[in-house]
This record gives C-alpha cells, structure tokens and sequence, in this order.
C-alpha cells in the first residue's frame, strides 16, 4: 500500500511539472505569436525583434530605431533589457551586423546619468560604421550625459521644446554631523590617508579635501567640454563662458548655440536618416525585447520575492554619494 501510494504522489508531482513547463512553453510561444501578428519580425540569430514603425517599399534597406530613455548607468535598466548600457551596445553591435540597416535613429529621453557610463555610450556611437549615419533624435529631454552621448553622432535633433544642454559634472555627498550631535552619535574613523574619508558626511571637508574633489569635477568636465566642442565645432572657451556652463537649454535655443543640427519631429528624423543613408524607401523598425524562455523564467523566479520601493514625492532619482555624474541641476540635492 505505501509503494502504490508513493507511486501515485510520484505520478502527481510528474503531471504537474509537465503541465507547468507546458504552460511555460505555451505562454512564450503565445507572446512570439502576438507578436508576429503586431507587426513584429521574429530574428531568431538577433537579440532584439523589429517592430515595423514605418513602411518602406525597398525591403531590403531598414533604419534602425534604437531606444535610449531614463538615468543613464551601468545598474539602471533601459527600455531595452535589465542593463541599459550593455543593451545598448548590443543593439548598435546588431545594426552593425545587419546589412539591411543603412542608418540607425537613437531616440533618446534622458536627463543624463553616470560620467562613465555616458562615456561608454558616446563611444559605442562614435565608433559604429562610417557607413552607416546615426542620426540622434531628443524627445522630452536629451541633457548632460544623454547629450554627451549624443556627440558620438553624425547628427543629433530635437524639438523646439526639448530640454537639453546642461553641459556640466556634478558630485555630491550629504552631511549629518550636526544630526549626530543632536543625537548623541559619533562616528570614529581610523583611515590610512587623509583623504580615505573626505567625502565622509560625518563632519566637515577640509580645503584640501574640497580643493581635490573640485579637480576631479573639472577633469571630467573639460573633457566633457573638449568632446562637445570636437564634435559641435566649437571653441572651447567660448562654450566654456556660454552654454556650457551647466544651465539646460530650450530646443530653440540649443539650435541657435549650434548644440543641435536641426529642429523637427521624430518623423522628420526618419527621413533625415533616409537621405543620410540614401534609401529613400527604407523601412523605419524599432528594436524590441525578444523573450526567451530562460528570459521568462527569470521573471517569473523573479516575481515571487516580495520588493518594498519608496518614492519621494517629485524625486525619482537620487544621487548616490561619491559618484560623478553628468545630470541637469534639478537633480542636485
């Protein structure tokens, strides 16, 4: 009786997991076949599907629409995938594969991000094909790092409205020693320089301390100036007591500072990438998502621990101290 009823609980478990891989299997089929009635093409040798945003009459030339949206940073994730930087490589390292993507369009909402992780980007931008034009298109807002990866480009757009500029390098820490003293804490650091701890919000920066910090800004910040007016064909000092000084800029006014190449729409994007690819009748598709089964099974692994996030109120984004970024001054503390 005991091995029968073994036998029956063994036969259950079987049934469900099989049932439950079924469901798995049909679920990711049924998203991969929605899609393919939306519109969307299925690559199965590419990371990313194309979703057709505007009809062409050569099939055989494309331009590709690659997203870039939110803080720009090695942990934040994009619209693309879980890691915005790496994803975005990829889907300018899959353009560049693809011989039937003449242009690529970055269609970017970003108010800018981490210095290094912005730097990674303008590289991947400037260095893909002379072939093949990018064309980099601001939406609501393009500023500080976006714009910095913007300078990769071969022509960068905006609306009369967006915001954009900001061409400057923040740092920031916060200081609770007057907190402490309030309630009786103390901190006690033993540190092997003098500088281990300067950004230490437990007292007060020394001048040497504040003097060091400030250098670091300016290093990346005139190299932050001399890729703008590299690319922009700018002088430097005239940016310098200018527009680059940190204050975010209208679309019109960008335009007139030479910040941008041209004011429009997104659709007056695709068909500068047309002429700049010369072809005409390119199809315009949008790089999305592809889901792969490990893909959902870490989603659904994901979805079972529970996640508590707080928001303040007009705060999406907090600096983290110590970290050099390239972000308008509405992010400041």
């Amino acid at each position: 009786m005991k091995k029968s009823g073994c036998l029956v609980a063994f036969l259950l478990v079987a049934v469900c997991a099989s049932m439950f891989v079924n469901l798995i299997l049909l679920a990711v089929i049924g998203t991969r076949g929605a899609a393919a009635m939306a519109g969307v093409k299925v690559l199965p040798d590419k990371e990313y599907e194309e979703e057709v945003v505007l009809e062409g009459q050569d099939s055989h030339s494309k331009i590709a629409l690659i997203p870039l949206d939110g803080v720009i940073g090695f942990g934040m994730s994009g619209s693309l995938g879980d890691s915005m930087v790496e994803d975005f490589k990829i889907a300018l390292e899959q353009a560049a594969r693809d011989p039937h993507v003449k242009a690529v369009i970055v269609e970017v909402d970003s108010p800018g991000g981490e210095v290094t992780a912005s730097d990674v980007l303008y590289n991947a931008v400037r260095n893909f094909p002379e072939n093949k034009p990018v064309i980099v298109y601001f939406n609501s807002i393009g500023a500080s790092g976006a714009y910095y990866t913007a300078c990769g480009a071969d022509w960068i757009m905006c609306n009369d409205t967006t915001f954009t500029g900001s061409i400057g390098v923040i740092i920031s820490t916060l200081n609770y020693r007057d907190l402490f003293g309030k309630i009786g804490l103390e901190s006690v650091v033993f540190k092997s320089g003098k500088f281990k701890d300067m950004l230490s919000g437990a007292r007060e920066m020394s001048k040497d301390e504040m003097d060091y910090v400030q250098g670091l800004v300016m290093q990346s910040y005139d190299r932050f100036l001399g890729i703008v007016a590299s690319a922009r064909k700018l002088d430097a000092n005239e940016l310098r007591n200018g527009p680059a000084d940190g204050r975010i800029l209208s679309g019109t006014d960008a335009y007139a500072a030479k910040l941008v190449d041209e004011l429009g729409y997104i659709e007056n994007a695709y068909e500068k990438a047309r002429l700049l690819a010369n072809s005409p009748q390119a199809e315009v598709v949008r790089y999305v998502r592809r889901y792969h089964l490990d893909r959902f099974l870490k989603m659904f692994g994901e979805s079972s621990s529970a996640k508590v996030e707080i928001e303040l109120p007009g705060k999406k984004y907090a600096l983290e101290p110590g970290r050099i970024y390239l972000l308008p001054p509405f992010f400041a503390p």
